[in-house]
């Protein structure tokens, strides 16, 4: 008799519904080879075992199929590389970084009346420190005790002539979590895209890397990308607040750093040495800038794609030669210290001026003196990302892919920038009315060393535009404009609870007002007298705000804009409207909000 067709289901994935499936297809098309299915018989047996392995077979292939999405990814491995797919960059191992105070004890001069400076030293960077809790530290830039900024008190005292015979000098430093680690790589034969793994996990960031032959290496995010951007020292007259300048170099020699799990590894190109241009070679701005600590250049994150047309090499490989590479890393699982437990010096390296005029005894003792202390806690490290976090921030980057369109993703990359190019305290950007092209006005403000507002120095300037050239859209153009500084004053008059010290809530109102507009407003931020109502009724011994004024304040200490109070007041009195590129701001609270009780 000729076999019934049976039609396949499809759609049975689970144990029972596969064994189903199974028991009437044997009966359909051997009903007189097998007709025992009872569950203790040999063929249950048979059939219970296909059903088993059809069930495994369909959870794997089902599970193996959710982690190739990033949305339904479980396992953190799947999930991270399924993100670099996407062009989101790990950022490694969380790196703690602080202010210290290091103290030395140097001997009187010959008259007794301070310091011999001669044997005041510079600590070098790279110097090495401990937390009591074994956390590791590096110095992040040298100290040099000599700077006159650093404070100085007398040590000790001669008790026969009452003077002064050595002097304890308090500067301070930046220490950065880990420790400098160097290691050597010899690079044989030539191969395509070469991996050069690294023998120590945990690493933070990548310092250096250098062949034989004296070439250096540079990591970006993407091989394709062959445009870095180095600090170089201002040398202009407004250095004091932008120390730095951005500059854009060539660089045919690079790398990216991977990371697989706690293991990372370097990746190089495959081009010859043949095809590659000067380093020093200034190229024009189009990419910037990874977020790294211990390196004096900066990268970029991202990369323009029409630089793919540029090369297909993907840049120069080591062939036959030695490479250095030289990284930091954390040794241990948390590197955050609280106050007052860095405290241990482990290698410091120091340097004198006119070392043969000095004695060695000296110097020796010196060094020794070197004390650490943090005053305040040195943070940073985090928990790493779990599986969703790294999902969410995946997606985020990749929806924003590093450009700025809007007008608040400009604002948010101009403080963005680091501080070492110049700090931008204040931003406003606007559109360009009068243009026919999609011109932007960026008007900015920068921070003078009292944390009060200031205009901005060309060389900012200049890093800023740099800066942004990065991520700006192609038929944008932006025009950097000084923002406008207008200083006000508050007076006010407070009726105060009869039972209470006057002078008392008067001291609060004003206290209260300092801590309210203890900084300055936001570009385009009206500022609201109601504010300054609210505040004063909530002073505990207030009875009722009579009387507040809100006066322009000029003069030699403050901005020369020009302000109409009263044109700009809204039509009910409650706030006084802001330009677009104005910034309200009581510069000095001390004197600039003062008031009356009765």
């Amino acid at each position: 008799m000729a076999k019934k067709k049976t039609p396949i289901r499809y759609t049975s994935r689970d144990f029972s519904s596969i064994k189903k499936d199974l028991v009437n297809y044997a009966k359909g098309q051997y009903p007189d080879v097998y007709k025992d299915f009872n569950e203790a018989s040999f063929g249950s047996l048979m059939l219970d075992t296909v059903s088993y392995i059809g069930d495994i077979m369909s959870f794997y292939l089902d599970y193996q199929v959710n982690e190739s999405f990033i949305d339904s990814a479980v396992e953190y491995k799947n999930v991270s590389r399924l993100a670099r797919q996407y062009g989101y960059k790990d950022a490694g191992m969380p790196s703690s970084s602080g202010v210290v105070e290091l103290y030395i004890t140097v001997p009187a001069n010959s008259t007794g009346m301070g310091p011999n400076l001669d044997y005041a030293p510079i600590l070098r960077a790279n110097s090495q420190f401990s937390s009591n809790g074994g956390s590791p530290y590096i110095l992040a830039k040298d100290v040099d005790f000599q700077n006159p900024n650093n404070e100085v008190v007398v040590a000790k005292v001669n008790p026969t002539s009452g003077l002064p015979t050595s002097y304890a000098i308090r500067a301070k430093g930046t220490v950065l979590s880990g420790r400098i680690v160097q290691e050597n790589f010899t690079i044989g034969d030539y191969r395509r895209f070469r991996k050069v793994f690294l023998s120590i996990p945990r690493v933070a960031e990548i310092l250096s890397v250098l062949d034989s032959d004296g070439n250096e290496y540079y990591e970006v995010d993407y091989l394709s990308q062959d445009v870095i951007y180095r600090d170089v020292t201002n040398r202009t007259s407004d250095r004091d607040t932008v120390p730095s300048l951005v500059r854009p170099f060539s660089v045919p020699r690079r790398f990216t750093l991977e990371r697989e799990g706690v293991s990372t590894y370097l990746q190089f190109g495959y081009g010859s040495s043949d095809e590659a241009a000067p380093e020093a070679s200034i190229a024009d701005p189009s990419n910037i800038t990874l977020k790294m600590n211990g390196r004096g250049y900066i990268s970029s994150f991202n990369f323009d794609p029409s630089r793919l047309l540029e090369t297909d090499k993907f840049g120069v490989a080591p062939v036959n030669t030695s490479i250095t590479v030289r990284y930091r890393v954390n040794k241990v699982e948390n590197v955050n210290s609280p106050v007052g437990t860095l405290k241990v010096v482990d290698n410091a390296v120091f340097s004198f001026d006119n070392v043969r005029q000095l004695t060695k005894t000296t110097m020796f003792s010196v060094k020794t003196s070197l004390e650490i202390y943090n005053s305040s806690p040195i943070v940073g490290d985090v928990i790493s990302p779990t599986s969703e976090e790294l999902r969410v921030r995946t997606l985020d980057t990749f929806a924003t892919q590093n450009r700025a369109v809007t007008k608040k993703d400009y604002e948010a990359m101009v403080y963005a920038m680091p501080s070492k190019f110049g700090a931008i305290k204040r931003c406003r950007i606007t559109r360009d009315s009068d243009s026919f092209r999609r011109n932007l006005n960026l008007y900015i403000l920068s921070e003078a060393a009292d944390g009060t507002l200031s205009m901005a120095t060309p060389s900012l300037k200049d890093n800023l535009k740099t800066w942004l050239n990065n991520v700006r859209m192609i038929n944008d153009t932006i025009d950097i404009i000084d923002g406008k500084i207008v200083n006000l004053s508050i007076e006010f008059k407070v009726i105060a609870d009869s039972d209470r010290n006057k002078y008392d809530v008067l001291d609060s109102c004003v206290s209260a007002l300092k801590n309210k507009f203890n900084q300055p407003l936001l570009m385009g931020e009206p500022f609201y007298i109601t504010d300054v109502y609210n505040v004063l009724n909530d002073v505990i011994g207030v009875v009722d705000v009579e009387k507040v004024r809100i006066n322009i304040k000029n003069g030699t200490l403050y901005s020369d804009t020009r302000f109409n109070l009263d044109d700009q007041k809204s039509a009910d009195g409650r706030y006084i409207k802001a330009p677009e590129n104005v910034a309200f701001e009581i510069k000095y609270a001390d004197k600039d909000i003062k008031g009356t009780v009765r």
